[in-house]
């Protein structure tokens, strides 16, 4: 008698469990069921997120609509609608310099586009005030990206045309599908007024606003956004204390270790010299650049800073950086520079100082949320 009771305890016990058990996977796959049916084609059995992480923007798929022909014009017919002070993504690439004004890719959030043989694909979240650059081939196949219509830490979800996977416009990594795991090469890219990319790049080309959408080019759909006090879109974890939500910061990762520089340090230091990870690195910043994410008319907005980061050395010698009202000089050699890190004069001439591979101005919520190991600089330790 004890045994045939002992016989049906163990087996109620096991119909427990396996029920148990499946009914927390039929939670943890009800998720990916769901996107699966608008997603028929990615591969959703490769995951490096929980997809509990994913959350809908409120857009659909491709609702906001990347740009896959770009048009570019001359300097002389951009300056007919581009205020000097408005904000560009700034590209030196193969020889070519481009200039890819916020105003229109905070309508787009993708650029799709070709130079010479090499596909790169240009993003920008306003919600993070995220711009980054990648070369758009995948283990050496080309392809294009659009957006996904989600957000993970309230950033850019976009997916690959080749293999519909998903990837972390932040990181550039893949983390749903048959590429999930794998990172896109970076180019390097700076958010410059467009006052400044004129005098770097006389010759550099501006994308057009003829895109083929009716768009409202020049206005900002994120009024007040970016005022310091307020909380990020959509962020389902909570705000890393150590910096209000929506200051803009530097982000700069060397040999794994990650930093920002907060903006309301440098708007009164202008440059630093530092050391990151062992390595010398040096930030520039400008002021004068339009905020994109403030007025309703991007030309009434409040100015903020252009910051780039690079490496302070060249072959080998470590360099001290200094300015003398807007120009920039070396102490060891007195060379002069620019902001993109070139010498211009003196007897480094024509050096090219090292951009940071992963560097970028960011809100602070979203560089913490995705590299919460990261030290702050404080200009008193």
């Amino acid at each position: 008698m004890f045994a045939r009771n002992y016989f049906i305890l163990f087996i109620l016990s096991f119909f427990m469990i396996t029920l148990f058990i499946a009914q927390k996977k039929s939670v943890a796959y009800g998720k990916e069921t769901r996107f699966s049916q608008s997603w028929p084609t990615t591969n959703f059995s490769k995951l490096t997120i929980s997809l509990d992480e994913i959350i809908s923007g409120g857009p659909p798929k491709d609702g906001i609509p990347a740009i896959d022909n770009p048009d570019f014009i001359s300097q002389k017919s951009a300056s007919k609608w581009l205020d000097p002070r408005e904000p560009v993504i700034s590209i030196d690439f193969n020889g070519q310099a481009r200039a890819y004004p916020l105003q229109i890719l905070m309508f787009h959030e993708i650029v799709n586009d070709k130079i010479g043989k090499t596909s790169i694909t240009i993003t920008f979240c306003p919600l993070c005030n995220a711009a980054i650059v990648f070369k758009s081939e995948i283990n050496g196949n080309s392809t294009t990206f659009g957006t996904t219509g989600f957000l993970r830490n309230s950033d850019l979800v976009m997916y690959d045309r080749l293999t519909m996977s998903w990837w972390q416009q932040f990181s550039g990594k893949g983390i749903v599908g048959k590429h999930a795991g794998h990172k896109l090469e970076r180019i390097p890219s700076t958010i410059l007024s467009y006052k400044k990319f004129k005098k770097l790049y006389p010759k550099g080309m501006v994308l057009s606003k003829k895109t083929g959408f009716n768009r409202n080019y020049g206005h900002n759909p994120y009024r007040g956004y970016d005022r310091i006090g307020n909380n990020s879109f959509l962020l389902q974890d909570p705000v890393d204390t150590r910096l209000p939500a929506m200051e803009r910061v530097l982000g700069v990762i060397v040999n794994g270790k990650s930093r920002v520089y907060p903006f309301s340090i440098l708007s009164s230091l202008k440059l630093i010299n530092d050391t990151v990870a062992g390595e010398p690195v040096v930030i520039f910043s400008n002021p004068g650049v339009l905020s994109t994410l403030d007025a309703a008319v991007i030309t009434n907005s409040n100015t903020t800073l252009a910051a780039t980061a690079y490496l302070r050395k060249i072959s080998n010698r470590t360099l001290t950086f200094y300015y003398v009202g807007d120009e920039i000089f070396d102490r060891e050699t007195k060379s002069k520079w620019n902001f993109m890190g070139r010498s211009i004069a003196g007897p480094l001439n024509g050096k090219q100082l090292q951009q940071l591979e992963e560097t970028g101005v960011h809100f602070s919520f979203a560089w913490l949320a995705f590299r919460p190991k990261s030290t702050v600089f404080s200009n008193t330790k």
